[in-house]
């Protein structure tokens, strides 16, 4: 799972990384709404595709 987010965060939205920097230009990203869309959607595909196939009993 958070491999996934990873990877919709670095590709959605250009963060690079979810590990806090604790910094304020590293850790706060300006974000078009299209994109949190596009992020958000992503996400919840992913959710359901890992729901279904643990429904399924694959792993």
């Amino acid at each position: 799972m958070n491999e996934q987010l990873r990877i919709i965060a670095r590709t959605q939205l250009g963060v690079d990384t979810l590990d806090e920097r604790r910094s304020d230009s590293l850790d706060f990203h300006e974000v078009s709404v299209w994109g949190l869309r596009r992020a958000l959607e992503a996400a919840y595909e992913a959710g359901r595709r890992d729901g279904l196939a643990a429904g399924m009993g694959v792993e």
